[in-house]
């Protein structure tokens, strides 16, 4: 069965960086789509950093210029490259994959399997 975990979260102040890496298992990822997603107590979920099954990226216009997102095929592994952190990206960060495709790549329903997530805390 397909597992996503996700690691690399914490707490930093704001500037700083994290990455956070998200393993997949039970399936090959490099023929699915892989994204991350955002979100923060009292807000609606939303698309951070996405990449599709021939490898283009996708950003949230919030977070370009400041994340990358990266995906090791070897591995089945995918990463957020988070830099100059600001409070506002405070959020449960969470890895999915699925077979969304350019148009809907930020976007939710274009997954089917999440993983738990991981907290990052950005203080100011």
């Amino acid at each position: 069965q397909v597992q996503l975990v996700e690691s690399g979260g914490g707490s930093v102040q704001a500037g700083g960086s994290l990455r956070l890496s998200c393993a997949a298992s039970g399936y090959t990822s490099s023929f699915y789509s892989m994204g991350w997603f955002r979100q923060a107590p009292g807000k609606e979920r939303e698309g951070v950093a996405a990449i599709d099954s021939a490898g283009s990226p996708k950003y949230a216009d919030s977070v370009k210029g400041r994340f990358t997102i990266s995906k090791d095929n070897a591995k089945n592994t995918l990463y957020l490259q988070m830099n100059r952190l600001k409070p506002e990206d405070t959020a449960m960060y969470y890895c999915a994959t699925g077979p969304a495709n350019w148009w809907t790549l930020l976007h939710g329903a274009g997954y089917n399997y999440w993983g738990q997530g991981t907290q990052v805390t950005v203080s100011s």
